[in-house]
This record gives structure tokens, sequence and C-alpha cells, in this order.
């Protein structure tokens, strides 16, 4: 069984690696794992074996003396670029931290600058996500009630299209079939409720002619 990668390990390559771009290169100064200095440009670099709220908390208290600030990690073994790592990126961009893996095997090491540590444009990134926040406040406004619990996991939801599915289905078990003209009357969605009939999403209607519908048993069983 091989040896666990220490956090000494690390040292050697990402010292070479900034020696290599001209800075001096020092290791455990005043608590700092790794400092690097060209001219008045200092870098600290926090070695870790793994990802932790520690570690980020360490890392951005060392920007109130550095200019910047790396995190250099192990290579993950099964290393794979996924929705999570994405979203961990994210977070070290929002931080203005960088990372650095590296990769060691058989006594070869090689250091990978995935994140370089550079100021965050917050306005930019909400520009990026016009779209989602749009959507969000969309579903947002189309909830009339609040019937899921914060923070609730392996359960169904009731969003906005749902909740609008079940106030047609409840007309329709109240009161038998009836018209899109008369589903919107009582309070159907003036916009989505022919399409919610249409898609029968949930199975619970039956077009019984063009514009009337019914309740199916299944959707007299799922209210």
């Amino acid at each position: 069984m091989k040896d666990e990668i220490k956090e000494e390990d690390l040292y050697p390559p990402v010292k070479e690696y900034f020696q290599a771009l001209g800075y001096k290169v020092n290791g455990e100064v005043r608590g700092c794992d790794i400092t690097a200095l060209k001219e008045e440009e200092l870098i600290i670099i926090e070695l870790k074996k793994n990802l932790t709220v520690n570690l980020l908390t360490q890392a951005v208290i060392r920007q109130r003396t550095a200019d910047l600030v790396y995190i250099a990690i192990p290579k993950p073994k099964r290393f794979k670029i996924n929705a999570k790592w994405k979203d961990t990126l994210h977070l070290l961009r929002r931080l203005e931290l960088g990372l650095i893996l590296v990769h060691i095997k058989d006594g070869l090491s090689t250091v990978e600058v995935v994140q370089e540590p550079v100021p965050f444009d917050r306005n930019k990134s909400i520009q990026l996500n016009k779209k989602k926040r749009k959507l969000l406040i969309k579903e947002i406004e189309g909830r009339n009630i609040d019937l899921n619990k914060g923070g609730s996991r392996g359960k169904k939801l009731v969003t906005a299209y749902r909740e609008a599915a079940i106030l047609i289905a409840s007309c329709l078990d109240l009161y038998g079939p009836l018209s899109t003209k008369e589903l919107r009357s009582l309070g159907s969605d003036n916009k989505k409720t022919t399409s919610i009939l249409n898609q029968n999403y949930y199975g619970w209607f039956e077009r019984l002619e063009k514009g009337v519908y019914k309740l199916t048993e299944e959707g007299k069983k799922d209210l």
C-alpha cells in the first residue's frame, strides 16, 4: 500500500513552480505554509490535503497581508469535472483565491494552476445569470400558497406549475367536466390553463371534446 500524500510532499513541486517564475520561495514563514516574493509582490500558498471550510477561512485571512493567495492540494485520484467541481471553482473565484492541483506519482510531480486569484466581478456574474434569476422570480410570482417546507429532501415539491394544475384538478373534482373558459372564471391561470390541460404532465386530465375536460381516476387519487 502506497504512503498517503502529506502536506509537506506538496512543498517541493510548488516551490519549484514559483521559483521558475522568479520568486524567492520560503516555507513556514510566520504561520504561512509557503511565501513567494518578487520585488514588492507577496504571494502566500496554503498547502492542505483537502478543500475544507477551515482552509478557505485560513486562506481568506491570508489575504489581509498578501497580494495573492493560492490553495494547493493533491489532485484527486478520481478527478471529475462535474457540477460540484464547477461550484467549488465558483466559490474560489468569489473569494478571489487561486487553486493549484499537485499530481504526485512514482516520484514524479506536476503542478497545475487550475485557477488564478483574480478580482471577482459580481456585476458580470449577475449579468451572466440573468436568465436563471428571471426563471427564479417567475417561479416565485407563480406561487400563491407556500406548500413546501424549506430544507426538505426526497419529497415531491409543489412548483408553480403543479400548484396551477392542482387548482384545475380541484375545480374539475368539485364541479365535474368544465371548459377552459369556465376554469379561468373559477380562478385558473389565464395563460397556463390550456397548456396545462393539453400537456397533461401528471395524467390528471381527459379531453371530452374541444375545450372541455374532466378529471381522471389518477387525478382523483393524487388529490
